[in-house]
């Protein structure tokens, strides 16, 4: 047995007021001096181009390519130039092309493609016929390519990777026309990066102060198996509350944090009120609701401590067509109270501290994906590049807005960033072009199953990855 003792009130109540006071410090010392301060830099929102200034959909989408050849004609005739020089005749139109005549035309690739869904044969159910599967790729060994212009449109054969082509993009080929009216391919090109400007960095980022930009994607707010501690430890390391002294140092230089699409989970858009008829349906809750609910809490986290930009996905409550306009802010009615809550398009473009930077949700890269026979998706993204257009699918497989007067996909400004969110897994390239271009490619997780998020240096423009990893594992006795 213990032996009782004697307790001293007085230095109790001592002890207990220890604990609600200041910390302890030496003489000449002030609190605020151990302070650590949020780095900062100089930010522009670049995405004006993106947002939708009318919303008229009567329109046809026939426009939308004739606006982006007319746009993209003179820079595939300078990239044919620099390839070809003045040895092969430039053609304006498909139907000038004559006889055997060996000639450069540009125009919009076309392919057709079997396995591809189609509204007429989706009818077909209708006549007891056989419906079409489900497929993850719809690209096909059998698959024929078309370039088509203002004036015709013309098959082609020859050396042209057709696996690698998407519908949508504007080439420029070298070839001759055949007995049998299609035009064979000797040779092909793509208009290349654009004219890149040199980062016009911060004074603080020539001075070789480091500045991050974290990249989340893929929170997936809503799914019943969702990892919160993960998410938790996530905020707690940008805002100084996880680690030790170094560590929130290194995470006070976190200048922003986007967070790219699907910040909701697929599973709030399936609920029983989609099977069963609206009227049949008593005191339903929408999924999204709840979800919504939890991701204001998380951002309100950071936002208290660090700017938040966050962009639309696939499964978020934003309009489903590209580009996808804001989120409203009155959904967050806790973090919009902060100035440093921001939301942005799908895609998106902005300049950090001197720095370009686009990138968008990865529903571009998902449609590239299905339609080709790319397997690796950072691959798609250095293929996006060299077309110098971030969505040729759209909007053939991949729904977006009828322009009718600028493609707003066309890169006229290449970045010096491109990150995509959203993928299988993380990867990271620096690809170069013709005239010194540098693109550092970035394939952003989904958090929800990989748990990393991606960090960016400004400063280097290089970037890694970090991974919250926090399974409990529980030991089981042998029977």
């Amino acid at each position: 047995m213990f032996s009782a003792k004697s307790v001293d009130v007085k230095t109790t109540e001592l002890k207990a007021e220890r604990l609600l006071s200041e910390p302890f410090l030496p003489e000449g010392e002030d609190l605020f001096d151990k302070r650590i301060e949020r780095a900062t830099c100089s930010y522009s929102n670049e995405s004006d181009r993106f947002v939708l200034k009318e919303r008229n959909f009567t329109r046809q989408y026939a426009q939308i390519y004739a606006v982006r050849i007319m746009a993209m004609r003179k820079k595939l005739a300078a990239a044919a130039r620099r390839k070809w020089g003045v040895k092969f005749e430039l053609k304006k139109q498909l139907a000038e092309v004559k006889g055997d005549e060996k000639c450069v035309v540009i125009g919009t690739l076309f392919k057709k493609m079997e396995l591809k869904p189609n509204i007429l044969k989706e009818i077909s159910e209708e006549h007891n016929l056989m419906p079409q599967p489900l497929r993850e790729k719809y690209a096909d060994d059998g698959d024929e390519l078309v370039i088509e212009d203002e004036s015709e449109r013309v098959t082609i054969t020859g050396n042209v990777p057709v696996g690698k082509i998407v519908t949508g993009s504007v080439v420029a080929l070298c070839g001759h026309t055949t007995d049998k009216g299609k035009f064979h391919v000797d040779e092909y090109c793509f208009s290349g990066l654009p004219y890149q400007t040199a980062p016009n960095l911060d004074q603080c980022l020539t001075q070789g102060e480091d500045r991050y930009v974290a990249l989340i994607s893929g929170l997936g707010f809503g799914n019943e198996s969702q990892d919160l501690l993960s998410l938790q430890m996530f905020s707690d390391l940008v805002t100084g509350e996880l680690g030790s002294v170094q560590d929130q140092e290194s995470c006070s230089r976190i200048i922003r944090v986007i967070i790219a699409g699907n910040a909701l989970s697929q599973c709030t858009q399936t609920k029983d009120s989609e099977t069963k008829a609206k009227y049949l349906t008593r005191n339903a809750v929408a999924g999204s609701v709840e979800a919504i609910k939890s991701l204001d809490d998380f951002i309100l986290q950071l936002s208290t401590c660090v700017p938040v930009d966050i962009m639309p996905g696939e499964f978020d409550p934003a309009n489903h067509s590209i580009p996808q306009q804001p989120l409203h802010r009155c959904m967050f009615p806790q973090a919009a109270a902060y100035s440093t809550f921001q939301s942005v398009t799908n895609p998106y473009e902005a300049i950090f501290g001197g720095v370009r930077i686009l990138g968008t949700s990865g529903q571009n890269v998902h449609d590239i994906y299905r339609v080709s026979s790319f397997e690796d998706h950072l691959e798609i993204l250095e293929h996006t590049m060299n077309w110098s257009h971030i969505a040729p699918t759209a909007p053939d497989t991949l729904d977006c807005y009828p322009y009718y007067i600028k493609d707003p996909f066309i890169l006229e400004k290449c970045p010096h960033v491109y990150f995509v969110g959203n993928q299988p897994t993380y990867k990271s390239k620096v690809i170069h072009g013709e005239t010194g271009q540098k693109i550092l490619l970035v394939t952003v997780p989904a958090f929800s199953s990989s748990k990393t998020c991606v960090l960016l240096n400004l400063g280097t423009l290089k970037c890694h990855s970090v991974n919250f990893s926090a399974s409990l594992l529980t030991q089981q006795d042998d029977v």
